[in-house]
């Protein structure tokens, strides 16, 4: 049987599905209004975003024991695949904070940093932002360059961190840097909790992005930026296991990535039907219509084979189960998927859709940038097939 929306309803429990009724009435008389001034401001409105704290949308995944919904994987990304039917940015803003921005903490933290950190995010008081894209490190975690080095009781950063979601709002980073350049990734690599407050630590000017225009990412710059010993991410025995922290986080960001990628292509799927129908309400015959029909069966089969994979693997991760070859074959289709529903939309709208308020155009825009957000298409197929070859090897 597929693993359809009315599968998954029945898969989650009866307050999930009173959650998800409340997060849909949300977008619908809250965020779907005011979607096109949010594109053209740049800016989400703070009533919204108390709000969303009211709804606990910042505790998502974090376990109720810290203050937090302690939703499972599939039910989390069924809560972005909604919230992507609107603009991106909404997803973005709540969804990097209780995602890979505190995941480190509670995947490998110590209870005192679990306790510290975990429900202030829940609550939405603080945001969280993750730290590892460099200049010349954006995808491949293996080489970034940012340095950090024992002096007394703190640890001294230096280096520069690109493209950060949500740093202008963050209270602290989970920040990723080498304190051992001999053994690279395998112990070589350490995961940080930077407040924004560290001496040497600064927050750069936002980018100017063509899309997901209201979540803001910026540049960060450590200088001799000082960080105590204790906010090594699961304490000093964990120095150098920086890089399976972030790799473990990363895991749970690319489903992410397909949940909002499904979201988005489900949006232009519908808007596309709609238009369909309009069509033949004018009186157009179907066989004039041909050509944008079998466009959205088309569309609609992508899709369906896109949900498939993501609830599949959002489940094998909430049994225990290793999902990283899994979770990057995921990104790469459900992004790319995506992609392809929206050129085929832009052509069926036509000039309509070319228009920068056309909501087909502003969708166009933000699913490109979930082929690159944590790790580009390239990287995954680097994984899958570094998966693949390793595996051969063992069965060999």
């Amino acid at each position: 049987m597929g693993l359809g929306r009315d599968e998954m309803d029945k898969s989650v429990s009866e307050d999930f599905l009173r959650l998800k009724q409340q997060v849909v009435q949300f977008i619908e008389q809250d965020l779907e209004p005011v979607h096109l001034q949010v594109e053209e401001s740049a800016e989400i409105p703070e009533h919204l975003v108390d709000k969303m704290r009211r709804l606990g949308l910042f505790g998502l995944s974090i376990p109720r024991d810290y203050g937090g919904l302690g939703l499972t994987t599939l039910e989390e990304i069924l809560i972005y695949e909604e919230i992507t039917k609107t603009n991106a940015c909404f997803r973005s803003r709540i969804g990097t904070s209780n995602g890979i921005g505190s995941m480190g903490i509670l995947y490998d933290g110590t209870e005192e940093q679990k306790r510290r950190y975990l429900p202030r995010v829940a609550s939405g008081e603080w945001t969280a932002a993750f730290a590892l894209t460099e200049p010349d490190a954006g995808s491949d975690a293996a080489n970034i360059s940012t340095q950090a080095v024992l002096d007394g009781d703190s640890w001294v950063l230096n280096g520069t961190k690109q493209f950060i979601t949500n740093a202008d709002t963050a209270q602290f980073f989970t920040t990723i840097a080498v304190t051992d350049e001999t053994k690279g990734a395998s112990g070589g690599v350490t995961a940080f909790i930077v407040e924004r407050d560290a001496p040497g630590f600064v927050v750069g000017p936002a980018d100017v992005k063509m899309g997901l225009k209201g979540s803001h990412t910026h540049e960060l710059v450590f200088k001799d930026c000082r960080v105590p010993a204790e906010n090594v991410i699961g304490g000093m025995a964990r120095v150098g296991q920086g890089f399976k922290t972030a790799m473990r986080v990363l895991d749970k960001g690319r489903l992410s990535m397909g949940a909002c990628a499904v979201g988005a292509a489900q949006k232009v799927l519908d808007l596309c039907v709609e238009r369909v129908q309009r069509e033949l309400a004018s009186g157009m015959a179907k066989a004039d219509l041909q050509a944008e029909m079998f466009a959205l069966a088309d569309m609609a089969t992508q899709l369906y084979a896109a949900r498939q994979m993501l609830y599949s693997t959002a489940i094998k991760k909430d049994e225990g189960r290793n999902v990283t070859q899994e979770a990057s074959m995921t990104k790469i289709f459900c992004t790319e998927m995506a992609s392809r529903i929206a050129g085929l939309a832009m052509d069926s709208f036509g000039e309509e859709g070319i228009l920068t308020r056309s909501r087909i155009e502003i969708f166009l825009r933000d699913v490109r940038l979930y082929r690159i957000y944590e790790g580009t298409s390239e990287i995954q197929r680097i994984i899958v097939s570094r998966n693949l070859l390793k595996n051969s090897r063992s069965r060999a």
